[in-house]
């Protein structure tokens, strides 16, 4: 799938945060369930990864992603919008749907919250689109 020049950055049971030498993070969730702390740590770790670099895109690999819960929603919607003041540059974000249909759902419903936070988001089915349209964006 990704290629071996990726360098990882940091990972936890939700999943792994690679540096891809394009000048994004990858963003790969792992299957099964997750708690709160772990995925706070996790997309906290995403977005230090974006900051240190000065980066402002990411992929996201949601493919083996479980559904969010309730809980998980609000406070990513709360985290991406706390970003929106601090963030000069807009974030953009390719997201690679989940292959579970819940999960599917509970992306759509957090990328129609998102149109208020500071990430601009694309949806994608393959990973070679996702990467095309994360290079043509400056």
């Amino acid at each position: 799938m990704l290629t071996l020049s990726l360098r990882l950055y940091f990972e936890n049971p939700v999943g792994r945060i690679l540096e891809h030498p394009d000048g994004y993070a990858v963003v790969q969730y792992k299957a099964g369930p997750r708690q709160l702390d772990h995925l706070q740590a996790f997309l906290t770790h995403a977005g230090r990864l974006l900051q240190l670099r000065g980066w402002h895109k990411l992929l996201g690999d949601q493919r083996l992603m479980a559904p969010f819960n309730d809980t998980e929603r609000s406070w990513i919607m709360e985290y991406w919008l706390d970003r929106k003041d601090k963030e000069a540059h807009p974030l953009y974000g390719a997201v690679l749907l989940p292959d579970d249909v819940f999960a599917r759902l509970s992306v759509s419903q957090i990328m129609l919250e998102a149109k208020a936070a500071s990430m601009t988001y694309r949806l994608f089915q393959e990973l070679e689109e996702a990467e095309a349209w994360l290079r043509q964006l400056d």
